[in-house]
């Protein structure tokens, strides 16, 4: 027997009974965005390797560890993308979108990094990104987060809480630095490894250490938010403002960094305790000097992303998950009856587009074709019979409700019944 190839392992596979709830969730996030005015792009899954390390640092887990790097047949370096903004300022910048105006935009798709595969976590996952450019008040800050809101209620969430912290200026940060080195060096024997390597080379990323150890050790760290410079403590606090004046709850957390080096001021995040280890989905904040980092002008910059895959398994482990499938399941008996249900279904599909209507294939006795309506997820099996085909009528039967009775239903009366049944 020929040797069954799989999947790459940390690459997967999105089965039928699944794409649903894929659909359910871009079309929801689509919907919201563009009630924002925010416009879709579409980025290149493959940048040049200096555009990763000169957006997301080249002292980073992404960078050292998870970009998945290679020399192409044209000897270029090239990597697959491990996240959405450095390509989205390369768009800006090389199509001018960003000189004296401001974007707002939204992608999604695969992006790419090399993890421990668990759930929620893949080497091949996919991102909703939303970025706003050109605008540099908490006011847009804020819109963002309101929006990210928006879409956790479009899709039934509870319980998500939103953090946030300030990483201020450069200037900022180099002074907290000094202040955080100077604290961790006291206990530099009890930290982690990882924690040890990053303590000079880039400390704050200590302070979002998984370690159970380093975790206790940095709650008695000193505050970033006590080193802020004016200009970022008022825009922290304009953001708070905004946030409460539309009614979104919202904690403080000293302690949130961002893993890419990019971000400055205002960050982020949601996050959630019913997904365990794998709690944040979704994260953001502001980057205002990455444009210029990348060769553009000064342009500030502010935006989040949010893992698909996290989301979906939030949707099923609330029991938000919409039922998937066709709601109407034609079961035939005959060959002028199949021939009758073909021309049936075509004028269901026209008076009730979006239901679905699925049409028995390939013959089977009627019990096979109940269980296969079944398996459909159908909400109503209509039977056509010789005997039915004759009287011009159908038999509708409810699949989910047992008490229900059957109908019978000239096919006049049909696509109306239907129409009221669905509803319910």
């Amino acid at each position: 027997m020929t040797q069954k190839i799989q999947s790459i392992r940390g690459f997967n596979d999105v089965l039928p009974a699944d794409s649903g709830l894929w659909q359910h969730l871009h079309d929801s996030a689509r919907s919201v965005f563009e009630d924002y005015g925010y416009a879709e792009i579409r980025l290149p899954v493959v940048e040049r390797t200096d555009l990763f390390k000169r957006a997301v640092g080249e002292v980073t887990d992404v960078v050292e560890k998870e970009m998945y790097s290679f020399e192409d047949r044209g000897g270029e370096h090239i990597s697959l993308r491990p996240e959405f903004t450095a390509g989205a300022v390369r768009m800006g910048v090389e199509h001018g979108l960003f000189h004296n105006q401001q974007q707002r935009i939204w992608c999604t798709g695969p992006v790419f990094r090399y993890e421990r595969p668990q759930a929620g976590r893949y080497r091949q996952f996919h991102q909703l990104n939303v970025e706003a450019y050109g605008i540099a008040g908490p006011d847009v800050d804020a819109e963002l987060i309101a929006m990210s809101a928006r879409l956790w209620k479009k899709l039934g969430f509870s319980g998500l809480e939103l953090q946030l912290n300030s990483l201020g200026t450069g200037d900022t940060r180099t002074r907290y630095r000094t202040a955080l080195i100077e604290f961790l060096l006291r206990y530099e024997s009890s930290l982690d490894e990882d924690s040890r390597k990053r303590l000079h080379a880039n400390p704050l990323r200590v302070l979002d250490s998984k370690v159970p150890a380093t975790q206790e050790i940095v709650r008695d760290a000193p505050s970033i938010l006590d080193y802020l410079d004016a200009e970022s403590a008022a825009h922290f606090d304009g953001l708070r403002l905004a946030l409460s004046d539309m009614g979104v709850a919202h904690v403080v957390n000293p302690r949130l960094v961002r893993g890419l080096d990019y971000y400055t001021k205002d960050v982020f995040e949601w996050v959630t305790t019913e997904l365990g280890a794998q709690g944040t989905v979704c994260a953001g904040g502001r980057y205002d000097n990455l444009v210029e980092q990348l060769g553009g002008g000064p342009t500030p910059a502010v935006g989040w992303a949010s893992g698909v895959e996290r989301l979906i398994l939030l949707l099923q482990a609330q029991g938000r998950a919409p039922a998937g499938g066709p709601a109407i399941y034609f079961c035939t008996i005959g060959e002028a009856a199949q021939r009758a249900a073909s021309k049936l279904a075509e004028q269901l599909r026209d008076v009730l587009p979006g239901a679905g209507v699925q049409l028995n294939v390939g013959g089977g006795k009627l019990p096979a074709q109940f269980k296969r309506a079944d398996r459909s997820g159908a909400r109503y099996a209509l039977v056509l019979g010789d005997a039915e085909v004759a009287a011009g009528q159908v038999q509708v039967k409810s699949l989910r409700d047992a008490a229900s009775p059957q109908e019978t239903c000239t096919w006049a009366e049909l696509p109306a019944r239907l129409g009221s049944l669905l509803v319910r």
